[in-house]
């Protein structure tokens, strides 16, 4: 078996590699004529922009249809998503709105247009999120197992985001950092249906504050007002007919699994179609780094420390990755902002070692913490401002498929179960320094890691020391080795921390490099 262990000689030469890819940074203002397709790693715009996510609710109900999570509910529920990515693609391309990502079940979207005028933006997001949520109340498949309609809840703030490259080769997707976008994701993130707008996006169009922004949908009244001032030139009748004609000229077809020969390090995600999917059990990781949001906003009118956060959030993730992918051989599925989404697996392709996933994913977080503190410590060191972050890392695991969804050419990927929506779930509720595991990964962790989590599945500062402390005794240290198939060694640790625009409007690519992050 290859070795899975980290070390800190190794992840430092990566971090120094990462800095020096970021050594100089432009910060410059978004204007009508920019193109910010394809920029360079050094490169950031600060754009003022409406920021639209959207939450389909009813995704869990999809997978849960049955008390075993078998092939079918994972059919049915790639068929859901991969209906309603192509009614809200269509919609946004004829609305004019950037496409920024579509993770699962939910959308992230831009408005920059009209250009000047904030007003008209966040009416023109209001009546597009109205159009989508009618639309998708209307698409779906009928005969013998008919889908049902999709229930959605939708976020929406406004303000300055910096526009950054997200990072991977041949990829168009862009990234945007800042408060909007994380404000309008958390407004999307209850569980009543409706438009939820924050405060700050009220004010802008002369509606009220209210009290409690996530308990307060816009009124019928209020998205009657902006559908009349957006005047969109599309209606949910045109866009459904676009759809269906699309649908039978390129029919999704069926969604054909197979399982892949362990580890998902070599999966080429770029090759998988709706009819060469993949299917088996594995670990689900989500890695978000805390205090972001803030650490953005309180730089982005200053050029020189918007340069810091461009180039903290090139090491961090670039590391987080590494780790996962070089490290512990597993494959990134995308970033989500300051957010990584993982899967690792071992075994063979027959058969899941649901042990030694367990085990590998679980010191895969562990490892993905040490190279956090250890990225903090040199980026202080060469000047840069990381202020106070920290990071939060979930982990479950269960039977995952991942695909890609959408039409030839355009495809995003996809990898849904009910163990990915948990993973993040237990990423959720974690603080800055935490480590949270499901209860299915724990039932296969080693007892040493039950020991260490305990009944709260929940550990702070639980780095690579840690784990190799929990698993490796110190009276038995003389005995060990670096290899988690055998024994493991304990590699030196630094101190754990305390604690659009121009894009174009089309479906992000997945990256063609097997390193994943580049």
């Amino acid at each position: 078996m290859a070795k899975r262990t980290w070390e800190e000689g190794r992840a430092k030469e990566r971090i120094t590699t990462r800095m020096d890819e970021v050594e100089t940074v432009t910060i410059k203002e978004y204007v009508r004529t920019t193109d910010l397709t394809g920029l360079a790693n050094g490169v950031a715009y600060r754009v003022d922009g409406v920021h639209l996510y959207i939450d389909i609710l009813n995704i869990g109900e999809m997978l849960s249809v049955t008390a075993v999570e078998g092939e079918r509910s994972h059919q049915r529920t790639l068929r859901f998503l991969n209906l309603h990515y192509r009614a809200v693609r269509n919609i946004l391309l004829d609305v004019d709105a950037i496409e920024v990502d579509f993770h699962n079940q939910r959308l992230h979207a831009v408005f920059a247009k009209p250009y000047g005028d904030e007003k008209a933006r966040v009416m023109k997001a209001v009546a597009t999120a109205q159009l989508i949520r009618d639309v998708l109340a209307k698409t779906g498949e009928n005969g013998d197992d008919p889908l049902p309609a999709a229930k959605t809840r939708v976020g929406i703030d406004s303000g300055k985001a910096l526009a950054v490259n997200n990072g991977r080769r041949s990829s168009r997707e862009p990234l945007f950092l800042g408060n909007p976008a994380n404000q309008a994701a958390k407004r999307a993130g209850g569980s009543a249906e409706g438009i939820y707008m924050t405060n700050n996006a009220r004010v802008a169009v002369g509606w009220d504050k209210v009290l409690d922004v996530d308990a307060t949908a816009v009124t019928v009244k209020q998205v009657t007002e902006a559908q009349d001032q957006a005047a969109l030139m599309v209606t949910v009748d045109q866009v459904v007919k676009k759809w269906e004609e699309e649908l039978e000229s390129s029919p999704i077809g069926s969604f054909v699994f197979s399982r892949h020969s362990p580890p998902y390090q070599t999966l080429a995600i770029e090759d998988l179609t709706p009819a060469n999917s993949r299917r088996q059990e594995s670990a689900s990781l989500y890695a978000d780094i805390d205090n972001f949001t803030r650490y953005v906003a309180d730089r982005i009118d200053d050029d020189e420390k918007s340069k810091s956060v461009v180039k903290a959030l090139h090491v961090l993730r670039g590391e987080l990755d590494s780790v996962l992918h070089e490290d512990f051989a597993g494959k990134k599925i995308r970033f989500i902002g300051d957010c990584v989404h993982g899967i690792l697996v071992e075994g063979t392709a027959p058969t899941t070692d649901d042990a030694e996933t367990a085990k590998n994913a679980i010191l895969c977080a562990a490892a993905m913490r040490s190279s956090f503190n250890l990225a903090l410590e040199e980026l202080k060191k060469a000047g840069i401002d990381a202020a106070d972050l920290g990071l939060q890392i979930g982990l479950e695991h269960g039977i995952t498929s991942v695909t890609r969804l959408g039409i030839k050419g355009e495809r995003v990927r996809c990898c849904i179960s009910r163990s990915v929506l948990q993973s993040e779930a237990e990423q959720r509720r974690c603080a800055g320094r935490q480590t949270a595991i499901g209860s299915t990964l724990y039932d296969n962790a080693p007892e040493a890691f039950q020991t260490l989590f305990g009944s709260t599945r929940r550990r702070a500062d639980f780095d690579y020391a840690a784990a190799m402390d929990a698993l490796e005794p110190k009276e038995d240290s003389k005995k060990n080795s670096a290899s988690i198939g055998s024994s493991l060694a304990k590699a030196a640790l630094p101190t754990a921390a305390s604690a659009g625009f121009a894009f174009n409007a089309t479906a992000a690519q997945p990256s063609r490099s097997q390193r994943g992050f580049s």
